[in-house]
């Protein structure tokens, strides 16, 4: 029996169905805990896969990959769409990010997790440029790249409660993706200048991450999580005068119920809550990388076999405050398999 549930806190019929999931449970902890770097300040990838898949106190070894799309197609400034930005700053088109994630996760015992997260970085932009009212608008300039991204380790500790089910996270991000002035626009009127720092695969930063979590049974049938994480640059390599970039703090918050009648189809519904604060320094655009969002996400988690499992979410913005003019997705969509073993 899971060890989440030896003080029988839960009734024993439920003890009993849900350690019938224990491979699910254990699936995929702590992937989506570690928030991916963005191409604007409040955009994308809030989902909790962790809480997608269940918490465990199960010890072993899992194997999963991630997919996330998100599509920046929509102008939005403090809480309304725009149609236009003011004259003399960029008038930005689309921004199409795909992550794809690998995790590697070991959990020794009841108490600690340990994951590796290896991120795989496409993203195309295109933009106008600098907007002049009196002129017609110029020639579209694009970019791609393709790239892996920041790696991020995360160990996680869950032994403060007999029951395993409060824990702390304790991470670092490393500056392996480019970043800088790496990926350039490869045609249009920018061609050959370097994209912004933000939109680079990497920020070129070291970054803590410090998070939470709580989940428990409301009910026969349903179960209640939430998470909280923080994440901070402590060190970047771009941090000379004139030639530096710190990305922003973020916080993020999610909460949600998975309803659990049928332990081989698991619907649930995440709240997922992001503030960032502005990104710093001389390569930074200051006036349009902060905000606060949030996001209403439907999803369900379903067992493939014995040790495999997937899930997949939408993500649906409800709410957006966003400093400056920003590019903002109108949708997003996560999807990921595991294996555990």
């Amino acid at each position: 029996m899971n060890p989440l549930f030896a003080d029988g806190w839960l009734a024993s019929s439920r003890a009993r169905r849900l350690c019938t999931l224990a491979p699910l449970l254990i699936a995929v902890p702590l992937l989506g805990a570690p928030q991916l770097s963005q191409a604007c300040a409040s955009c994308g990838c809030t989902l909790s896969a962790d809480a997608a898949m269940g918490y465990s106190a199960l010890p072993g070894w899992r194997l999963s990959i991630e997919y996330d799309y998100i599509n920046q197609d929509q102008l939005r400034s403090g809480t309304e769409a725009v149609s236009g930005v003011p004259a003399g700053t960029e008038l930005e088109h689309q921004t199409i990010n795909q992550y794809v994630t690998a995790a590697v996760s070991y959990s020794p015992n009841s108490s600690w997790n340990f994951t590796l997260l290896v991120p795989y970085v496409i993203r195309s932009h295109s933009t106008y440029g600098e907007y002049d009212p009196t002129q017609p608008l110029p020639e579209l300039s694009r970019s791609f790249s393709s790239s892996i991204g920041d790696v991020k380790l995360v160990a996680s500790y869950q032994g403060f409660l007999p029951t395993n089910n409060l824990g702390a996270q304790l991470g670092v991000k490393l500056p392996t993706g480019q970043y800088g002035t790496a990926v350039q626009f490869y045609s249009g009127p920018s061609a050959g200048e370097p994209l912004d720092a933000s939109l680079q695969p990497g920020t070129g930063s070291t970054d803590i991450i410090v998070g939470a979590y709580y989940y428990q049974a409301i009910s026969q049938n349903f179960d209640a999580f939430v998470n909280a994480q923080f994440q901070s640059a402590v060190k970047h390599r771009m941090d000379q005068p004139g030639n530096d970039f710190r990305p922003g703090n973020s916080v993020t918050v999610s909460f949600g119920l998975r309803y659990e009648a049928n332990p081989r189809w698991v619907p649930q519904l995440q709240v997922n809550l992001l503030h960032k604060s502005p990104d710093d320094g001389a390569l930074a655009d200051v006036q349009n990388t902060a905000g606060s969002v949030a996001y209403l996400s439907p999803g369900a988690t379903v067992q493939l076999s014995s040790r495999l499992y997937a899930f997949a979410f939408a993500q649906l913005p409800v709410y957006s405050n966003l400093y400056g003019t920003q590019l903002f997705p109108r949708w997003t969509a996560s999807g990921g398999v595991s294996y555990a073993f």
